[in-house]
C-alpha cells in the first residue's frame, strides 16, 4: 500500500508560509516579522529540497531504462513547469505595465535590471539557478530558482537510479547517492570556498543537487529502519519531535552565525523528517488535526510561486496607493496571506492540476501529485 505522510505535507505548507514572511520582512516593521527566525526563513528552502527528495525516492527508485528516465523527467515537467510558466508571464506583463502605473503611484524599482531579455531566457528554460556571465541576482518570479535546481535535482536522480540499476549497485545505492552529495558540497566548495548553502541564482543548483540528494538517502534510511524504530515507545517519538523543533527553531534563529556552516542544516533536517516520517508523537498527532493545515501542504507549491506576485501587488495598493506605514503590516500579513491562499487554491485547481493531468496510451488521464 502507498503511504502517505501526511505531516510531511503539512510541513510543505508551513515552510511555505515561513517563506512568505521572510520575503515579507524586507517590506515590513514589526517585531512580528521583523525578527531573527523570519529573517532566516529562507532556510527552509532547503528543507523543501529534503522533503522533495525523500517523496520522489519513496516512488521513482524503479528508472532501469532510458524510456524509464524520459517518463519519469516528463512527469516532474508536467508537475511543475505550466504554473513557472504562467507566473512568469504575469511578471513579464507586471513589467509593460509598470510605466503605466507610475504616472498615479510611486513603483518601487521602476527598471529592473536583473528582468531581462537575457535572464528571460534563463527563467523559461529553469536553467536560471546556474551562474551565469553577466547575471548578479535573482529575476522574474524570484521564488524560480528553486524550481530550476528542483528540476536540475530530478534529472540528476533519474540518471544515477538509472545507472544503479543497470550496474547492479542496488544493494549499495545509498553509498552512490552519498557521493552525489559529497560530490555537490565539494563543487560547491570548489567555485565558493566554503560550505555556505544558501545559493539562488549563482550556485542554487548545486544547493538543489546536496538538499535532494540528502532526502534520497532520508528515505532509504526511513525504508531501511522503519521495522525496528516502529517498534519504540510513543515517547521517544513525543521526545525526539519536541527537541529537534526546539533546535530547528534555534538553529534558524541563529542563522546568521549558522549559515557559513550551511551542512548543518543538511543534518538537522534529514533528522526531523526521519522523525516526523513516523507520524507517532505529540507534534504530529497535533499537525495532523486541522483541516487547513492539510490544505496548505497542498496548495503549498502554489503558495510558493506565486507569493511573490502577490506581496508586490498587495504592497502596490496598501502601501504605495493607499500609504500605510510598514508597521501596519503587524496586522496586514493576514488579510495578504489570505489573498495568497485564495490566489493559490485557484492555481492548483485550474493550472497545476489541469496541466498535471496528462493523457496515457489507453485515453485516460492520471493525476500526479508529486
Amino acid at each position: 500500500m502507498k503511504e502517505r505522510f501526511e505531516v510531511l505535507d503539512v510541513f510543505r505548507g508551513i515552510f511555505a508560509s515561513l517563506i512568505i514572511l521572510f520575503h515579507l520582512s524586507a517590506f515590513s516593521a514589526t517585531p512580528l516579522i521583523n525578527n531573527q527566525f523570519i529573517r532566516n526563513a529562507d532556510l527552509f528552502v532547503d528543507f523543501f529540497f529534503l522533503l522533495s527528495g525523500f517523496v520522489i525516492a519513496y516512488s521513482y527508485q524503479f528508472i532501469t531504462t532510458s524510456a524509464d528516465l524520459g517518463k519519469f523527467y516528463k512527469k516532474r515537467f508536467y508537475r511543475l513547469y505550466p504554473l513557472h510558466f504562467v507566473v512568469f508571464i504575469c511578471f513579464v506583463a507586471i513589467e509593460f505595465l509598470k510605466s503605466y502605473a507610475a504616472q498615479y503611484a510611486h513603483v518601487n524599482k521602476l527598471t529592473n535590471e536583473s528582468n531581462n531579455i537575457y535572464t528571460a531566457l534563463t527563467n523559461l528554460f529553469l536553467v536560471n539557478s546556474i551562474k551565469f556571465p553577466g547575471i548578479h541576482d535573482v529575476s522574474w518570479n524570484i521564488a524560480s530558482w528553486s524550481i530550476s535546481a528542483e528540476m536540475i535535482a530530478y534529472f540528476v536522480f533519474g540518471v544515477t537510479v538509472m545507472f544503479i540499476n543497470r550496474s547492479g549497485l542496488k544493494q549499495v545505492k545509498s553509498f552512490v547517492y552519498g557521493a552525489v552529495v559529497m560530490a555537490a558540497i565539494t563543487a560547491l566548495y570548489i567555485f565558493t570556498g566554503g560550505l555556505k548553502l544558501v545559493y539562488n541564482f549563482d550556485f542554487g543548483f548545486l544547493r538543489g543537487i546536496t538538499g535532494f540528494f540528502t532526502g534520497v538517502l532520508c528515505y532509504n534510511t526511513y525504508a531501511k529502519t522503519k521495522q525496528v524504530v516502529s517498534r519504540q515507545s510513543s515517547a521517544v517519538f513525543h521526545i525526539a519531535e519536541t527537541l529537534f523543533i526546539a533546535i530547528i527553531i534555534i538553529s534558524v534563529w541563529y542563522g546568521d552565525q549558522l549559515k557559513p556552516y550551511g551542512l548543518l542544516y543538511e543534518i538537522l533536517f534529514f533528522i526531523t523528517i526521519l522523525i516526523f516520517a513516523f507520524e507517532r508523537g505529540w507534534i504530529s498527532h497535533l499537525l495532523k488535526r486541522p483541516a487547513i493545515l492539510h490544505q496548505t501542504g497542498k496548495y503549498s507549491y502554489s503558495i510558493y510561486m506565486t507569493h511573490t506576485m502577490m506581496l508586490s501587488l498587495f504592497n502596490i495598493v496598501f502601501f504605495r496607493v493607499l500609504k500605510f506605514p510598514p508597521s501596519a503590516y503587524a496586522y496586514l500579513f493576514v488579510p495578504n496571506f489570505l489573498l495568497i491562499y485564495w490566489v493559490s487554491s485557484w492555481t492548483f485547481k485550474n493550472i497545476e492540476m489541469r496541466f498535471n493531468q496528462v493523457p496515457q496510451h489507453n485515453g485516460k488521464k492520471t493525476w500526479w501529485l508529486w
